[in-house]
């Protein structure tokens, strides 16, 4: 009993694996292999449990993986199927002749109901060893229960409705507590609510349900042996809990709707199928007399619950007399009848049986099939044995049904991972929709099947049905793999054509113009698809012709465009001459090259737009690349192309600052030949030095001297620096400007005076006025009156200049003086200096015993020693130790050497007796020569104080230890 569900006794037989054969493996006229490596499983796989029973089976029942089953006269069997090795053995204690007419068990697998043939019930809780009777439903044949699947608990059924033998429907309550010291029975209340009758007489309730709809409204589904009632009605929200009584009230004044068929078998059964737990059923299958009862359960319908209905009639092998169906199951797309020897399987799609499983004789006369709503697993059991089916892949074949009723989108729903199968329904519906001449959505179909694409066009093309093909295509290409590029090249450039034929057919018929720009419209959008962007512009001239071809000029402008072709769309324009719409291209998409281009055509039409253009293009223009044609137009054209040419030049220097040299020189040309006043006022704003001059100094000169511009070529000679000509042109301009040139010379006076020079004598030699050359006198402090004496002629009398003679006499003179003041100033100078040096030989200073170094704070009088007027003293050596540092490297290499030299000059002691002549002056050499030595030293050492002079201000950056002796000097701290 420890592997009830786990082992096998007697399966099915194994079919023996075969070879793949030739007549398995095949290639389908849409394109897919179909392979199959081995046989397909059933879907209905019977499995017998390994379960010998100790006793007959009598009832079985089984929900939520809760099993039970009724074994002999007294014995309850319960068994958990997560742990089918844990089994619970109950006995009833019944001593009377009473035995078990059903088991009812509830969808949490939680609470059974056990009806006895004695009219009495008990209850077993499934936490609960102990049996406990129902003693408000003694005297009642209990044959339904409806449970309640919204609020119902392990430990309380919440209200439910029971049926009995005599027609009689009860709402009770079942709670598995102990309940209190008055009331210890399980049954909270059993009340009566409702009585059905067949014939007039009282029926068996044979089938309870209870569906909760939209909106609180309530369906109670009863069955009798003939009869199918509904009560529909509504609860209040949140009063579920108080039953279901008032839908009964509800009705009571109304007849009950129900459907009733003729033949009675004396019993029925009603099956339902959830596809999701805790949710309403969606179909319904109600076994009769008549056969099965089936369809779907529309819950919106106010009328009745059961909707689609169609009626299975028993095949002729079922013979109410013999044979008697005993069992329904429903699944989601067959039912399930059990006959005493066999299950049958009916396809509720089609009515067809398409399974039957015959049971051996030796398990006895089958009994019970139940289905747990829960796991979907189906049980049958006989007094000896049970079998469990598994149902797989139901929906396997379900597709290829709903093809043959033509129901194609459900089709394709139950086969969409399958792509073989949903390739075939594709084309099945295509051609459907073919034949039925519903051109498009067959087209549509089509192109995403596997089908040879040269017969479905060339049946579109047959049929005449263009727009059909152009759908057909569409679809194609938009499923077409981007690797794909020669099929997309194909099928891109058949559409366009298609496009074209259908664009030039409704152009010309007037009562078609608003399809005629639907359809425009739509051939644009193909044309700027993004995915067929590289497709498009690989094959654009192909596509040029298409539209040449066709004489489409909108369409290839609009094609231009989305190619970026832009130049053939200004071109277009300009054949055109529709020069600003050409403009207006240039502009929006500022393009530098084809403004190059383009500009001359360009600015011989609409210079001025153009123009704008280039100065709204600021610096993406080169300015050096438009003058060619700037140069063509304002040689040979108007006055407006020439003042518009100068305006983007001056806008060039004026306001993008250009410096090229040809924009400058190209204006210059432009002011000094159509407009000489801006000319000179250029050339002075332009810069008066060599280096912020952007324009060629020759070619203005040269330039202006072809048009007589002689105030600017004066300018132009200024900013060479040829001043000897600008004085000599700007002569014959105006002796003012002549002027102004000669001063410019400041560094060179020798030139300045030349210059004077040349106004003068052009002064007095060509206009022969006296007063102005006087006035060159006073105007330049360079000239005397000597200098241009010689430029007056002979009969020239002295009054004329007698005061400037006077004047430069009187200047003479005081120049004179000024020497005099000065020598004197100097011989005074000199006569205090020779007073410092004779008061400084003098000078002293006291130095007392206990006195220091001021360096190594030794006494001072212990070595030779050096005084400072600043009052620091020093030892020799100290001092020149820490002098040398600061010295630089000639002067420590200076004193080095007259150290040297000092040692080797003769050193004499002083004599008390008169030494001889030559002695006397060999002495005085060498006395000499020592000094000299020993005074040099001091130049370089003691030239001023270490400490005060300018050899610490020197060495205020450097630091306290030589960084090459830093390592050494940290090292001695360690």
């Amino acid at each position: 009993m420890a592997s009830i569900l786990d082992q096998y006794e007697d399966s099915q037989n194994i079919r023996q694996h075969s070879r793949v054969s030739a007549a398995n493996i095949g290639i389908t006229h849409s394109g897919f292999v179909n392979v199959r490596l081995e046989e397909e499983k059933p879907i209905f796989n019977k499995q017998r449990i390994d379960f010998s029973p100790p006793e007959k089976i009598n009832h079985f029942s089984v929900c939520n993986n809760q099993l039970c089953m009724s074994l002999g006269k007294d014995t309850l069997l319960r068994i958990d199927l997560g742990k089918p090795d844990q089994p619970n053995q109950i006995e009833l204690g019944r001593k009377d002749d009473s035995k078990v007419h059903k088991l009812f068990l509830d969808p949490t697998g939680s609470h059974l109901v056990i009806s006895l043939t004695a009219n009495e019930c008990v209850y077993l809780n499934r936490n609960i060893q102990k049996v406990r009777s129902l003693s408000r439903w003694r005297g009642h044949l209990i044959e339904s229960i409806g449970w309640n699947k919204l609020i119902g608990s392990e430990t309380n059924t919440g209200p439910i409705l029971v049926g009995t033998s005599q027609g009689i429907i009860f709402e009770a309550e079942i709670s598995a507590s102990e309940g209190s010291l008055f009331n210890t029975n399980p049954d909270q209340y059993f009340k009566e609510v409702h009585s059905l009758e067949e014939d007039g007489k009282p029926a068996p309730v044979c089938c309870l349900e209870v569906e909760r709809g939209l909106e609180s409204k309530y369906f109670i589904v009863v069955t009798t042996r003939k009869r199918l009632f509904q009560f529909v009605g509504k609860l209040a929200e949140g009063s579920e809990q108080q039953g279901f009584s008032s839908i009964f009230a509800q009705n009571q004044d109304l007849l009950p709707s129900f459907q009733e068929f003729p033949v009675n078998m004396g019993y029925s059964e009603i099956t339902f199928y959830t596809s999701k737990l805790r949710s309403s059923p969606k179909t319904f299958a109600w076994m009769m007399g008549n056969g099965v009862l089936y369809g779907q359960l529309d819950y919106v319908r106010p009328d009745s619950l059961l909707s689609d209905v169609q009626v299975w009639e028993y095949t002729s092998d079922i013979d109410l007399n013999c044979v008697k169906p005993i069992s329904i199951v429903l699944t989601q797309f067959h039912f399930l009848l059990l006959l005493p020897d066999r299950v049958k399987g009916i396809c509720t799609l089609n009515g067809q049986v398409v399974h039957e499983d015959v049971f051996p004789e030796k398990f006895g006369t089958l009994k019970k099939m139940i289905k747990d709503p829960i796991t979907g697993l189906v049980w049958i059991y006989t007094e000896k044995a049970v079998f469990r089916y598994h149902i797989q892949r139901e929906a396997r074949d379900v597709w290829q049904m709903y093809m043959n009723m033509n129901k194609f989108d459900l089709a394709k729903e139950y086969c969409k991972d399958r792509p073989e199968c949903l390739d075939t329904v594709l084309a099945k519906e295509a051609e459907h929709c073919f034949q039925n001449k519903r051109y498009l959505e067959s087209a549509k179909c089509y192109a995403v099947t596997q089908n040879y694409f040269e017969e479905i066009a060339l049946r579109f093309i047959e049929a005449k049905q263009e727009e059909a093909l152009k759908e057909f295509l569409i679809k194609k290409v938009t499923n077409l793999k981007p690797t794909e590029k020669t099929q997309i090249t194909l099928l891109v450039t058949w559409l366009t054509e298609l496009y074209l034929n259908r664009l030039g057919q409704l152009e010309t018929d007037d009562g078609k113009q608003h399809l005629f720009l639907e359809t425009r419209e739509e051939f644009r959008t193909f044309l700027k698809s993004p995915k067929h962007k590289e497709c498009f512009y690989n094959n654009r001239n192909t596509i040029y012709d298409l539209l040449a071809s066709h004489g489409d000029v909108d369409n290839m402008v609009y094609f231009s465009v989305i190619m970026q072709d832009y130049e053939r769309v200004i071109s277009h324009y300009c054949q055109h001459d529709d020069y600003s719409a050409a403009l207006d291209v240039l502009s929006k998409h500022c393009d530098d090259k084809l403004f190059y281009k383009f500009s001359p055509v360009l600015m011989q039409h609409i210079p001025k737009k153009v123009v704008d253009a280039w100065i709204q293009m600021g610096n993406r223009l080169d300015p050096k690349n438009l003058i060619p044609a700037l140069v063509n137009y304002s040689q040979m054209g108007s006055m407006q192309q020439i003042n518009e040419t100068i305006r983007y030049m001056e806008f060039c220097v004026y306001e993008l600052d250009v410096k090229d040299e040809a924009i400058h020189n190209y204006l210059l040309s432009l002011y000094a030949k159509h407009k000489p006043d801006s000319l000179l006022w250029y050339l002075e704003q332009a810069g008066t030095h060599v280096s912020d001059i952007h324009y060629d100094l020759k070619y203005a000169l040269r330039l202006c001297a072809e048009h007589g511009y002689l105030q600017a070529c004066v300018l132009v000679y200024k900013i060479m620096e040829l001043y000897e000509e600008a004085v000599d042109l700007a002569l014959q301009v105006d002796v003012d400007l002549a002027k102004s040139c000669a001063d410019l010379p400041e560094d060179d006076e020798e030139l300045r005076k030349k210059l004077w020079l040349k106004i003068a004598r052009h002064v007095v030699q060509e206009e022969k006025d006296v007063k102005k050359a006087m006035n060159c006198l006073s105007s330049c402090n360079l000239l005397k009156i000597e200098d241009i004496l010689p430029f007056f002629p002979d009969f020239v009398t002295i009054d004329h200049f007698k005061e400037a003679i006077c004047n430069s006499l009187e200047e003479y003179n005081q120049h004179i003086e000024e020497l005099k003041q000065e020598m004197e100033e100097a011989t005074e100078s000199a006569k205090r200096i020779r007073e410092d040096i004779q008061e400084m030989r003098n000078k002293y200073g006291v130095v007392q015993s206990q006195e220091k170094c001021a360096t190594c704070d030794f006494p001072l009088l212990n070595r030779p020693f050096y005084l400072f007027l600043c009052g620091h003293m020093f030892h020799y050596d100290c001092l020149l130790q820490e002098v040398i540092p600061h010295l630089t490297s000639y002067k420590q290499n200076k004193l080095e050497e007259l150290q040297k030299k000092l040692p080797a000059t003769t050193q004499t002691t002083k004599s008390r007796h008169r030494p001889r002549e030559e002695d006397t002056v060999s002495l005085g050499k060498g006395q000499g020569s020592r000094e000299q030595i020993k005074s040099e030293i001091d130049d370089i050492i003691a030239c001023e104080c270490v400490y005060c002079g300018e050899l610490m201000i020197k060495s205020i950056d450097k630091p306290f230890i030589d960084p090459q002796k830093f390592d050494q000097e940290m090292s001695s701290w360690l």
